[in-house]
This record gives structure tokens, sequence and C-alpha cells, in this order.
């Protein structure tokens, strides 16, 4: 009953502990085949290397991805190097990968970085040396092998999109002895032929399968090509040589028709709606412009000499009219005033006076008489009325007592 009893924790934690100071678990390659392999959401690679009825676990995390050149598939024959760790929560331990390569190439994947430094170095992959690929082509170069998927599909692809674009497919070999010969003599003979742009590729496969797009040769003609080159090798996880010296990189080879080839019905569509902008434009510039020549005639026209002289007779009939106004008023003004001074004037004179009932009284000799002082008794006078003359003799005078 004396002896201690541990955790699992604790278990775990020791066992760990001697994993990580295995010099030799610290950094191990081991050979396998790949079983159970699965690519988790999170980026990490799950998979099970096997031999002869042996089992060892492994996870690449997303982190280490940069380590895996190819993408992992079932019953691959690989290289892991990495170490070896227990998972705690399971309480198994585990191969953690840091580098993966197929069994067997990895002579060519160094072959590989190899070629891709020096023609980096070179100047192959610089992006001012690549030329944009047209939007609108009417040919089409292929080089690819004449029998297979890539082809169909390309093809397909091309006539759905557009089928006006004149399809030239050189028929090359894309794998094997003297591929890479067929496909720098396809390249040359379209750039020969003068279309507007060429796809170059294959399917997928494995490094050795797709070598061939990794040869120099094949390097130095997509860069030495006057016409725009579409590199379609492999899947989207497939890198060539030839896709990092092409002027674009497509994932696939039907993704590389449709880079190429624009889609017929959706430029008449935009031809339409293009169309349609064009004389909205139109409309509302030739309107603008219609107003902004009417603002203009119409300055034009008050310098014209029959507008200054109809602008001229129509204001002297105005003036006329105003000076007839004005002279009316003035007229109308003197004639009230003249009236004024006659009504006034004919409240001074005689025959107005002789009218209203009075009369006007002189001596014989016509010396008028002004007081009745100044006739003398005896006297002739004449009294004038409006309608005759009274001759009278003074026999009395009464006279007020202020004369």
């Amino acid at each position: 009953m004396g002896r201690s009893v541990y955790s699992v924790r604790q278990i775990n934690d020791y066992i760990k502990n001697m994993f990580t100071q295995d010099y030799l678990l610290g950094s191990v390659s081991v050979r396998g085949e790949v079983s159970n392999c699965k690519y988790h959401s999170s980026g990490h690679i799950y998979f099970t290397l096997k031999e002869q009825g042996s089992l060892l676990q492994a996870v690449m995390f997303a982190g280490n991805r940069r380590g895996l050149s190819f993408p992992l598939r079932e019953g691959q024959q690989v290289v892991v190097r990495g170490y070896v760790n227990i998972y705690e929560r399971d309480g198994k331990y585990q191969l953690y990968a840091r580098e993966i390569s197929r069994e067997g190439v990895g002579g060519l994947y160094e072959q590989f970085e190899a070629l891709k430094q020096e023609l980096s170095e070179r100047g192959l992959f610089a992006e001012e040396y690549k030329q944009s690929v047209p939007r609108y082509i009417r040919s089409l170069g292929i080089v690819t092998a004449d029998t297979g998927a890539a082809v169909r599909d390309i093809i397909s692809i091309s006539r759905r999109r557009n089928p006006y674009v004149d399809l030239y497919l050189y028929p090359a070999k894309v794998q094997g002895e003297g591929a890479s010969d067929t496909i720098v003599a396809g390249i040359e003979a379209l750039e020969r032929l003068g279309v507007d742009c060429i796809i170059v590729g294959r399917g997928g496969g494995s490094i050795e399968d797709l070598w061939a797009f990794n040869e120099e040769k094949v390097a130095q003609a997509i860069f030495d090509c006057s016409i725009p080159i579409i590199s379609a090798v492999g899947h989207e996880t497939d890198f060539t040589i030839a896709d990092f010296v092409a002027d674009l990189r497509a994932p696939t080879p039907s993704a590389a028709a449709e880079l190429a080839v624009y889609e017929y019905d959706l430029f008449l569509s935009n031809l339409a709606e293009g169309r349609k902008r064009l004389q909205t434009a139109m409309e509302r510039r030739l309107l603008r412009y219609g107003q902004e020549l009417e603002r203009r005639l119409l300055r034009i026209r008050r310098f014209r000499p029959d507008y200054v002289t109809a602008e001229k007779r129509q204001l002297l009939d105005s003036m006329q009219d105003r000076l007839s106004l004005a002279m009316e008023r003035v007229l109308n003004d003197r004639n009230h005033r003249l009236e004024l001074l006659v009504q006034r004037l004919k409240g001074c004179s005689p025959l107005e006076k002789i009218t209203g009932g009075c009369a006007f009284v002189t001596k014989a000799d016509g010396e008028r008489l002004r007081l009745a002082k100044e006739a003398a008794t005896g006297e002739l006078l004449d009294l004038q009325f409006s309608d005759g003359i009274l001759r009278v003799q003074v026999t009395d005078r009464i006279l007020s007592k202020e004369g």
C-alpha cells in the first residue's frame, strides 16, 4: 500500500517529457504510405502513415503547410520530416509534420527549386516583362495533348462562351521523353501563325508527369514569345516553372479558357447597355447644346439691324406716348390755370358787375364816376347797363357820414 498513485495527467506529462528529451524523436524523417487523409476546415491535415501493418498517426498544422508543395492524397508514398510527441488529450503519440515530400522525387524538387531560383534571378518572372491578355480575342492557340480532359474542357468552354473565336490546336506531348521539345515547337508554330493568345497546359498529375513544364527550354520559349501566354498546368494546387514565367496563370485548363475567351452574350448585353447610355448621354448633350444655342441666338438677335431698328422704333413710340401724355398733362394744367385766371379776371370786369345788376357810371364827357360826391347837382350822368345806357340828371346828393 506504500506505492505512489499518479494521475493520468502526471503520466502523460512524464511520457511527453521523455519524448521531448529524446534527440532522435525531436527531428525524424519517416517513410510510409498515406492513409485516412483529411483536410480540416482549420487548415490542418490529419493522416496516417502505414507500412506492412504498422500505423503512425500524423498531423501537419496549417502554419507548416508551406512545407507541402503537392496535394496530399490516399496511397501516396511520402517522406515526412518532423518530430514525435504525445497528444495528451488522447494519450497517444503522433508525428507532427514540418515537411512532406514524395518518395523518390526529392531530387526533382531540388531541381525545381534550383531552376526556379536561377530563372527568377535572370528576370524571367519579373512583372514588367509580362504582357496583358487581350480582352477580345478572335483566335486562340492551344498547346496540349490532342486527347484527354484538358483539351476537351478548353474547346467546350471556348465554344460555349464565344463560338466565333477561331481555335488552333497544336497537339503536343505533355509528359515523357521529348515532351518539352514539342511544347516549345507548339509555342513557336502558333506565334508564327499570329494568334491573339496561347494556352499552354495539361491536366493534373504527379511531379514526374508535369516535369516537361519545369524544363528551362519551355520557360525560355514562353518568355521569348511575343504573344501573351496563359499557363494552365495541373490542378489549382500544382505549380510549375511555366506558371511563374507565363503572362498569366490559370488554376485549371477550364479556367484558362474562361480567362482567354470573352463571353459573347455578355459582350452583346454590355454593348446594348453601352449604346443605351451613349444615346441618353447624346440626347442630354444635344438638349444642353440646343439650349445654349438658343441663348446665344437671343444674344446675337439683340445686335441685328432690324431687331435694333424695331427696338428703337418701339422705344420711340413709347417715348412719344410718354411725351404726348406729358404734354396733355401740361396743357390740362395750363388750361386749368387759365380758367382760374379768366374767372378771376371776369370777377374784376365791369361788364360782369353790370351783368350782375350793377351799372357803370360816367359823366357826359365819358369820365368814370367812382363816388357820389364827385357828381354835381344838375349834372348829366350816363348809367351803363348790360342791355343799354340811361342818361339821368342829378337832382340831389345824399352822402354817407364817411363821405
